[in-house]
């Protein structure tokens, strides 16, 4: 007599549903895409080593002309920092943050990978919120480096004549955070216009018009034109690096601290926000 053993009849089973993906892994995502980019490390380490050697090349010069200066001038407090942040320096990097900004949003529209984005990730809100983490990081964490290592060259240079700033003078401290956070705010604004635009030269030229050219067309002799050109980003952190108090009753409107803080804010807030609702109501 044999004996057969009964073996179930296969159950069949829906459709796997894998999980939706946690924002950890959003970001990790982000940070690889702007990670595999060859342009990445390249862009960020020569945009570093630029603005702090034009910060040395601007100080060195000033340090050769140091024993010309008055006897005043000499003992000025502030003078050792009047060029740890050149211009020059800080307007390449404004140019760069902002197209960093924009390519990180523009390079998935331009080669299709947005498409698979969504797909797999059907929530685009979370997906550019972590963009805009990853984006935020990444140019804190450059401007930091750039902002310190401008302010330590140049005190370096100016030690030779005993005139060096300290950094815990608060002039230098607001100057330091308003320049470390520079970088960040143009590269989101970079990041939403990216969104707006969804093309890489006419985002950058549209970032580079509105953070380096616009404020020029906006004089600070009549009021609603200063209130327009105090708006402006490098108009913010003019005021916040400023080493002297600004002065009044003189015909000009300047604006104040709080304000240049304000705007510092109040410009990347909206450039996400506005991202965030583009990308919710936009077709891919």
């Amino acid at each position: 007599m044999t004996l057969s053993t009964a073996v179930p009849p296969p159950t069949s089973s829906g459709p796997v549903i894998d999980p939706p993906a946690r924002f950890r892994d959003l970001l990790a995502a982000e940070w690889i895409k702007m990670r595999s980019l060859r342009s990445t490390p390249w862009t960020l380490g020569l945009v570093t080593l630029f603005v702090i050697a034009a910060a040395a090349v601007e100080t060195w010069d000033s340090y050769t002309d140091f024993p010309s200066l008055s006897p005043e001038d000499q003992r000025e407090p502030m003078l050792a920092l009047a060029d740890a942040f050149p211009l020059t320096g800080y307007w390449t990097l404004v140019f760069v943050a902002v197209s960093a900004g924009a390519i990180a949003v523009v390079s998935e529209y331009g080669s299709g990978l947005i498409r698979t984005t969504t797909v797999a990730v059907p929530a685009r809100g979370a997906v550019m919120l972590a963009k805009a983490a990853v984006v935020t990081v990444v140019w804190t964490v450059v401007g930091t480096v750039i902002a310190v290592g401008c302010f330590a060259v140049s005190q370096a240079i100016y030690s030779g004549q005993d005139v060096s700033v300290p950094i815990s003078n608060p002039i230098a401290v607001r100057a330091l955070v308003a320049s470390a956070l520079l970088p960040t705010v143009c590269a989101l604004i970079g990041l939403g216009l990216g969104v707006l635009i969804r093309h890489g030269a006419a985002t950058m030229v549209t970032g580079i018009f509105t953070l380096i050219a616009l404020p020029s067309f906006f004089s600070i002799t009549t009021r609603w034109s200063a209130g327009i050109n105090h708006a402006m980003v490098l108009t913010a952190w003019d005021r916040l690096t400023a080493l002297w108090p600004q002065p009044s009753g003189d015909g000009f409107y300047r604006p104040t601290v709080t304000e240049s803080w304000i705007v510092y804010a109040a410009w990347p807030l909206v450039a996400v926000v506005v991202a965030l609702l583009v990308v919710r109501r936009r077709d891919v």
